[in-house]
């Protein structure tokens, strides 16, 4: 039974965290519709979206939808090949169907085998790439902001060959507000006398003042103010006809084209994936440990993605940039999130003139610390202490793999390596075998795991191999649970014939009768006239080889 949630419980905290998260998702939404090559405003609609109506539905504590910059390269693809953007809408409400069956299928339940390494991989590796990103904004080269996650970027460029591009772009006005606004997030709640103030989030503080001193600077004439290039970019109506043309609908005639459906599936797929590894990592940052019903995230993900379209907005999934942003200003409850959509609702229809204001640098400062506190060495360092093979590669491949590649390849790359780690665990746990010197007469222990699939098959099937000849050998499946039909096929097998052929003497113990294989008390190798007869012609034709 799912235990109701007061959404008002920690209004407080929410708010603060909600205000963050808004402030972050902003230029997040309006850079990511660029970079897909949507009207603008569709990336803010489906931060609304994402915002109010899967922060209401979904389970999940800290997680934040919006526009996710893993989709712009299929989002860009599709509204090309499409040739309308009103016709892309009519996929992303087909992939919004098909993530609302996907939770009904209960497909949510994949999220479980995502290992805790490879999550905290992705993670790692996302706080660095939110770090090296933010750089060049820091240092007031904004040449794009649109938040991507992946190390090749739209413009050719890379993640650190971006880098040496700040040289030949240094803004002085950005790189002091950035520097201030670092120094009002880091010493907002240390300071002895702001303690009293506290309640006040330290990002908006950080924002009025980078507004403040930028108009200062404009003002006085001061060759560190910073242009419109360097500042949020809202689109502002002019007018009721400006407004009204924000909204498109799906052109639901394209219901026949088999694109569409193309289209709609890839985007289903890519941004259940997504949100899932996302839904994992916020647990796994919840202090509280609080645990989200996966297959409610993906109905409220569709439902999410269905509404977003009929307003026009972009695909969504559950964003990790924004939901470590809002796990790291103090988060409490969904409510943060529901706040930081509600509050881009109402400041697009009231202040998009003041929220132009806003420089790039103050935010860029807070995304520096949000990808500090992901990419915290004392997390490599946990896991070289927990496991050097086991846990330590899995999870710094991931984390390479994720900062030089993208998200899905980093952390198929890191499912792979854990995959082929259970391969090669599972080999050798599948049954308890000292290997040693016998001699004859001595009782050889053969004893079974709790579970032996059919990987263990070829382990298990060199170990019978390597059985003396005139040797004793029990195979005790006492706590066994499930042996693969594979498995008793070779058992019966080797009971039946090479133990024959070599005069080994079987004791099965423990075997359940729907294995079909008999308990013998004693050791014994009785055989029927049938198989002696087999056995000697065996040996017969080994002798002629």
């Amino acid at each position: 039974m799912t235990k109701k949630i007061n959404l008002f419980a920690n209004l407080k905290s929410d708010f603060a965290s909600g205000l963050v998260v808004f402030l972050v998702a902003l230029p997040l939404c309006l850079g990511i519709a660029l970079a897909s090559g949507a009207p603008l405003f569709s990336g803010i609609i489906s931060g609304i979206v994402g915002g109010i109506v899967v922060g209401y539905l979904s389970t999940s504590h800290l997680s934040v939808s919006g526009p996710a910059a893993g989709l712009t390269a299929i989002v860009l693809t599709a509204i090309t090949d499409l040739g309308a953007f009103n016709i892309f809408l009519t996929a992303v409400f087909i992939a919004g169907l098909m993530q609302l069956a996907l939770g009904f299928l209960k497909a949510g339940t994949i999220s479980n085998y995502f290992p805790n390494n490879v999550i905290e991989g992705m993670l790692a590796g996302i706080g660095v790439i939110i770090f090296l990103k933010q750089i060049p904004h820091a240092f007031g080269y904004d040449k794009d902001f649109e938040g991507d996650e992946s190390f090749v970027q739209p413009d050719g460029q890379n993640t650190f060959s971006e880098l040496f591009s700040i040289v030949d772009h240094i803004q002085l006005g950005s790189l002091t507000i950035t520097l201030i606004s670092l120094a009002i997030l880091i010493g907002w709640n240390k300071v002895a006398f702001l303690q009293k103030i506290k309640l006040v989030p330290a990002a908006l503080v950080a924002v009025i003042v980078g507004i403040v001193l930028n108009e200062i600077f404009i003002r006085s004439g001061s060759s560190l103010a910073i242009g419109g290039d360097h500042l949020v970019k809202l689109p502002v109506p002019k007018t009721i006809e400006e407004f009204q043309s924000i909204f498109v609908l799906p052109d639901f005639t394209a219901f026949a084209n088999v694109k569409v459906w193309i289209v709609g599936a890839t985007i289903a797929v890519v941004a259940s994936i997504e949100t899932l590894l996302c839904i994992e990592a916020a647990d796994r940052m919840d202090v509280q440990k609080r645990y989200t019903d996966t297959n409610v995230e993906l109905k409220a993900q569709g439902i999410g993605n269905v509404v977003s379209s009929l307003l026009g907005g972009l695909p969504m999934t559950s964003v990790v940039v924004r939901t470590s942003a809002n796990n790291a200003a103090g988060a409490k409850s969904k409510m943060s999130a529901i706040i930081h959509g509600a509050l881009l609702l109402i400041s697009v229809l009231t202040i998009p003139v003041l929220l132009n204001k806003i420089p790039l640098a103050t935010l860029a400062a807070v995304l520096l610390l949000v990808g500090y506190k992901l990419a915290n060495p004392k997390t490599i360092k946990h896991f070289w202490k927990k496991d050097k093979i086991y846990q330590f590669i899995p999870f710094i491949l991931t984390f390479v793999a994720v900062v030089f590649t993208d998200l899905l390849k980093g952390v198929a790359l890191g499912m792979i390596v854990n995959i082929i780690f259970v391969l090669i665990g599972n080999s050798k746990r599948a049954f308890k075998f000292v290997k040693e010197e016998y001699h004859e007469g001595d009782v050889i222990h053969i004893e079974l795991a709790q579970e032996v699939s059919f990987l263990n098959k070829a382990a298990i099937k060199s170990t019978l191999n390597e059985l003396p000849e005139n040797s004793k050998v029990i195979i005790n499946a006492t706590d066994t649970v499930y042996i693969a039909h594979d498995i008793l096929d070779l058992i019966k097998e080797f009971k039946a014939t090479r133990a024959v052929d070599e005069n080994i003497k079987v004791k099965l113990k423990g075997f359940k009768k729907g294995y079909q294989l008999e308990n013998s008390d004693n050791f014994a190798n009785t055989v029927t006239v049938e198989q002696k007869y087999d056995a000697m012609k065996r040996k017969m034709i080994n002798v002629e080889k």
